[in-house]
């Protein structure tokens, strides 16, 4: 970490990045962006992919452990969700103190060591506790992915590239229990467990090969090396720290906190996305019940009855460029020539309608007096509507939140994984209690009542953001930088012009010398 020890602010001694140097990830190849984007993809499904396989090993788990009441056994799911949840608030503003690389590589190769005591672990106890702290260090490719995406990309092309990324991410609930299933009923629950290990082994290994693409953290090592070379402390970057170590730690760990109960943006889009994400986890204790419990499938072809998740999400991934014409058909902000933000909530309010859509479809269809493929294509518009809340509503907060977008992001993650982990307790006595027609009749109307939270974002967005004081500050800074760097730049040309005088008269100094001495010679 780069400390500045002087408190300089001369724009000479700026340390930036330099068109054509390839120091700012921005300008990396395409190629380049590409493999890191798919390494935070696949890393990031592992993470995923782990929370919902353990569903399928829960009747197994019931068995070898004697236990009779579903609800302990589904305490695995909620103790990982509530890691993932304290896990995204401490990691994601460290990786805006330390960077994202170091806390992928700390992180990622705790996690993978965590799987091993859940798959030799004799009690339930020892598994619930290997998840939890597990999901802890797992939450950092959760909490910080979508800043490497933003650290990468430019806006024009960030929610394809959040696509593309996605498309792991959201498709890991559903590998979960659809390999989970068949591993399950071949293997037994233990594998599970030991499939997981051998993808975040792999995983572990991709993550090493990824270079630093967080700016700040960039920029003050770039600083400090120059201060080490140079011998002289003048040289500093902007996101230089001139806090101590505890402070610095405190505020940075606060800062998703406070931005998610003071800033609306955060509260009303943590509130939306955390019981959508809660719902979601629900239904992957629910189909079980549905397909296994009341039509008598195995664990593998229950599996399989989530594949209308899955397709959904691809559709939604699929029709990016689509998505993202009706997105920049949106009027434009005479200020900076380009659409605001809300323009992606629009995609939100569609997809805030269609979930609610599946939802009901699937409560009315899940019975075994319906064929089985209408639950299934009702899964459909359910995991369409949610792979687009997930990638344009955390896209919305990015934009909104620029460099403490993974603080935003953060604050997000833990509600919904605190709701994610609470949720599919109530599953098992909620669809006891009501049925599964009227269980998923409730899930619905609750998704519908929820609607006005976009609908209102995507009228009044422009409005809010301008009351944010988070965002007025970070703009204010911004406009200070820029205005930095054309003071910099002006100072900088006007060296160059002097210079560049003193060269010419100099050049003609010498033309009238060289003249001299030969009119001179002429005469002798």
């Amino acid at each position: 970490m780069s400390v500045a020890t002087n408190g300089t602010t001369d724009p000479a001694f700026e340390v930036d990045f330099e068109d054509g140097d390839g120091a700012d990830p921005r300008e990396w190849s395409v190629l380049v962006k590409c493999l890191i984007i798919g390494c935070m993809s696949i890393c990031t499904t592992t993470v995923v992919m782990y929370s919902t396989s353990y569903a399928s090993g829960i009747p197994g788990m019931m068995k070898t452990f004697h236990i009779e009441d579903e609800t302990i056994v589904v305490l695995g799911l909620t103790t990982y969700l509530l890691g993932l949840a304290l896990g995204s608030i401490v990691l994601a503003p460290l990786s805006e103190m330390l960077g994202r690389r170091p806390i992928y590589l700390v992180s990622l190769s705790l996690f993978t060591i965590l799987i091993i005591p859940c798959a030799l672990t004799p009690k339930l106890e020892g598994i619930l506790i290997a998840r939890f702290f597990g999901a802890i260090a797992g939450s950092a490719m959760l909490a910080n992915a979508p800043g490497t995406i933003a650290d990468l990309v430019n806006e024009e092309y960030r929610a394809l590239a959040f696509s593309v990324w996605s498309i792991g991410p959201m498709n890991g609930p559903v590998l979960g229990p659809l390999v989970g299933g068949f591993v399950y009923q071949n293997l037994g629950w233990r594998w599970t467990n030991w499939v997981v290990l051998i993808l975040a082994g792999f995983s572990t290994i991709c993550i090493a090969c990824v270079k630093e693409t967080y700016a700040p953290a960039i920029l003050r090592k770039t600083a400090a090396k120059a201060r080490k070379e140079t011998g002289d402390d003048r040289w500093f970057s902007r996101y230089d720290v001139k806090l101590e170590l505890i402070p610095l730690v405190t505020e940075n760990l606060k800062r998703p906190c406070i931005m998610a109960i003071t800033e609306p943006i955060c509260i009303f889009w943590n509130l939306y996305i955390a019981i959508i994400y809660g719902i979601l986890y629900l239904c992957f204790v629910a189909y079980p019940i549905v397909f296994s419990d009341l039509r008598g499938w195995s664990p593998g072809l229950t599996g399989l009855g989530y594949l209308g998740l899955g397709i959904g999400g691809l559709i939604t991934i699929c029709c990016e460029p689509l998505i993202r014409r009706m997105i920049n058909s949106h009027q434009k902000d005479p200020a900076t020539g380009k659409v605001a933000p809300e323009a992606m909530v629009s995609v939100v309010v569609i997809a805030a309608i269609s979930i609610p859509v599946g939802e009901l479809i699937f409560a009315w269809t899940c019975t075994p007096n319906v064929h089985w493929v209408v639950p299934i294509i009702a899964g459909i518009p359910f995991g369409a509507g949610n792979c687009a809340v997930f990638i344009y509503a955390s896209n919305y907060l990015v934009y909104s939140y620029g460099i403490y977008a993974a603080s935003a992001l953060a604050g997000n993650a833990v509600l919904r994984s605190i709701m994610g982990g609470c949720l599919p307790l109530a599953g098992p006595s909620l669809y006891a209690k009501l049925g599964p027609h009227w269980a998923g009749t409730f899930l619905g109307l609750l998704e519908v009542s929820l609607i006005p939270i976009p609908l209102i974002f995507w009228k009044y967005g422009h409005t809010i953001r301008k009351k944010s004081v988070l965002i007025s500050r970070m703009r204010e800074d911004q406009e200070r930088a820029e205005a930095k760097q054309k003071k910099a730049a002006h100072r900088a040309e006007r060296t160059r012009r002097r210079e560049e005088k003193y060269r010419v008269a100099g050049e003609k100094e010498k033309e009238a010398t060289e003249t001299r001495t030969e009119k001179e010679v002429f005469e002798v």
